[in-house]
């Protein structure tokens, strides 16, 4: 016994054998649809593994479809659902932000030429600024920023001025 029945109207029915015979979606919304059509009640009554090993997809992927078709609407079955926001997983920004910039833009520590992010890494949790981040976490705060010390010096491959041609003959 399923848990979800589909059962579609005649104009959901419509509208997805339509979007299904032009294939002009993504190949998820065209999966979606299809499992929606075999999964609908008033054709054949067909179990999951069954529109599975047609289709050619998970279990899961069906299941859920259904679920979303019942329990919310034809289009959150069809769509994509985006990731949600996660600001609290952002563990640099404003002062510990500007921390991090000012920190980079610093003389090195003795025995070194430059910053690592593994050092800046260090550095901020050494001053209590966060309890614990990662380099990647470092790399994109800096990233997000204008900070860059190769903008301001020029480094082997300098940008030439291309020669003029002026068509004239050098003597």
């Amino acid at each position: 016994m399923d848990k979800y029945r589909v059962t579609l109207a005649a104009e959901e029915q419509i509208a997805l054998q339509h979007l299904v015979s032009t294939g002009k979606a993504a190949a998820r919304k065209l999966t979606h649809a299809r499992s929606l059509l075999l999964a609908d009640t008033h054709g054949e009554n067909r179990f999951d593994e069954d529109i599975v090993g047609i289709l050619g997809t998970s279990l899961r992927t069906v299941s859920r479809v259904r679920h979303q078709f019942v329990t919310q609407s034809l289009q959150a079955a069809l769509d994509r659902q985006g990731q949600p926001p996660r600001p609290d997983k952002i563990k640099i920004k404003g002062d510990v932000e500007q921390k991090l910039v000012q920190l980079a833009c610093s003389d090195p520590p003795r025995g070194r030429c430059h910053w690592t992010l593994q050092l800046l890494a260090d550095e901020l949790v050494v001053l209590g600024l966060v309890h614990a981040v990662s380099t990647e976490t470092v790399r994109q705060a800096l990233k997000k920023t204008t900070f860059s010390p190769g903008l301001l010096r020029r480094g082997a491959s300098r940008r030439r001025p291309t020669p003029r041609t002026s068509g004239a003959w050098k003597t």
